[in-house]
């Protein structure tokens, strides 16, 4: 009988770290505070910023593309956008892209936290824009450097 007592004794640390284990498998998939699933807290976007998203996101694949002409009828669509206006009759890529990043801003703001939506960053030229894919394609630098940058978030 005293061995048995032993070897449960001796068992229940062993018996402590595989229940921790499982504690441990089931809180994987909880979000950590501070950690909380993209979208959790966002509200949702109406129609009209859905529509703004869309246009932009034209917007800048064009500029990525170093397509002008199908930067400037994208932007055309974002019909309640001052930079957007400026966007659409701006004389060359550069000047665009001048537009774009104030364009960015906006975009950037509406699209913090909501799903499918990623804010990147360009070192080069010290400026954020949004996008719907995680591979970089910068619209600052188009095909000059089309992967220069990192998503944010």
């Amino acid at each position: 009988m005293k061995i048995i007592r032993n070897l449960i004794i001796a068992s229940l640390p062993l018996l402590g770290a595989a229940t921790g284990l499982y504690a441990a498998d089931d809180m994987a998939d909880m979000p950590m505070p501070g950690h909380e699933h993209r979208g959790s807290h966002a509200p949702a976007l109406t129609e009209a910023q859905e529509h703004f998203l869309s246009g932009y996101e034209a917007v800048r694949a064009a500029l990525a593309a170093d397509d002008l002409d199908a930067a400037k009828t994208a932007a055309v669509a974002l019909t309640d956008s001052p930079p957007a206006a400026s966007l659409a009759k701006a004389p060359s890529l550069n000047a665009a892209r001048v537009a774009f990043k104030k364009l960015s801003a906006e975009a950037v703001r509406l699209a913090h936290g909501q799903n499918g939506y990623y804010v990147a960053t360009c070192s080069m030229v010290e400026s954020d824009w949004v996008q719907t894919t995680k591979g970089i394609s910068n619209p600052y630098l188009g095909k000059q450097q089309a992967t220069c940058g990192q998503i944010k978030n």
